[in-house]
């Protein structure tokens, strides 16, 4: 058994490698339930194990436990197995995390048995794995067994967990058919930035948004323009190192804006984005996530801009 496990657990680390063309692929773990007679305090325990098995895997990088705990209980969402593909999309934005993993521990006849949810974020689509054994099994040995499997299915389905990745010809063609038609506002962009420990050059998140505004037909202004802008774009953006895997390093990144009718003071929409980002340099990876997470948030906010500010 161990024997086929391990041949599984290699399977899936290449299988992984390929499927993320190198790319690392961000997972949470949330605690399983488990309020069973005589399995009862057991899904934090699970989630840890499986967290640890997990992480272990270079092609994937685990959200820290604490940090989980603290941002879902921001939300009062909660960190447990009750977690629901419908609000999967959320947990995702707040995280960063493409895929979650969930679950719940119970009995059943002489039978421990765990059961996992693998919850695409970006899809919506929700894939099944369970263990089982004696009362005797070892519980460590039991979450050990169905991280390779959780890891098999990431490797396997993630064509359907992972929304295929957009490029930025494909997000820009993409607006624009959304705002045929419609008069452009002239826009200005101005989103403060800060990487915990570096110092900022120049603002990734800023300059990602105004070259997607910029591609789409938008006239930009700034503080030396002699136009006025009919719309301002202003928030703030971090970023901090996450965790570093053999070379590569990855950080992770929230980019925060508001988008004001300059002539009313008005604001017209909020949106808020967090993304990660790799590379061999901390701060390429840095700007990557920033840059990520500004392109998200582009896609759904500059659609919206088509007549705002202009009486329209």
């Amino acid at each position: 058994m161990k024997i086929q496990l391990g041949i599984i657990l290699i399977a899936c680390t290449l299988t992984i490698a390929r499927a993320t063309t190198n790319d690392v692929l961000t997972v949470a773990v949330f605690d399983f339930d488990s309020k069973d007679e005589g399995v009862r305090d057991l899904g934090p325990k699970v989630a840890t194990l499986v967290n640890a098995n997990l992480s272990a895997q270079p092609q994937i990088i685990t959200v820290e436990r604490a940090e989980l705990e603290k941002i879902l209980s921001e939300q009062e969402l909660g960190l447990s197995g009750t977690v629901k593909p419908d609000s999967a999309a959320k947990v995702g934005q707040l995280t960063g995390a493409k895929v979650l993993v969930t679950g719940r521990v119970f009995k059943a006849a002489d039978q421990t048995l765990i059961v996992a949810k693998v919850i695409g974020t970006e899809t919506g689509r929700v894939y099944g794995e369970m263990v089982q054994g004696p009362p005797a099994v070892s519980i460590v040995d039991l979450s050990s067994n169905l991280a390779v499997k959780v890891c098999a299915v990431i490797a396997q389905k993630s064509d359907t967990l992972l929304a295929r990745v957009q490029t930025r010809e494909e997000r820009v063609a993409q607006i624009k058919h959304a705002l045929e038609g419609k008069k452009l506002p002239v826009v200005s962009v101005k989103i403060s930035e800060q990487h915990y420990g570096r110092h900022i050059i120049d603002p990734a998140a800023e300059t990602e948004l105004s070259l997607i505004l910029q591609r789409c037909g938008f006239k930009l202004a700034d503080a030396g323009s002699t136009v006025k802008p009919d719309v301002e774009i202003s928030g703030e953006a971090f970023s901090a190192f996450g965790v570093q895997k053999g070379n590569l390093i990855s950080c992770k990144s929230r980019v925060e804006i508001k988008v004001r009718d300059s002539a009313t003071g008005n604001i017209l929409a909020v949106d808020r984005q967090t993304s990660v980002g790799v590379d061999v340099a901390e701060q390429t990876a840095a700007k990557t996530a920033l840059q990520n997470a500004a392109a998200e948030v582009a896609e759904r906010v500059i659609p919206k801009l088509g007549g705002l500010g202009l009486g329209s």
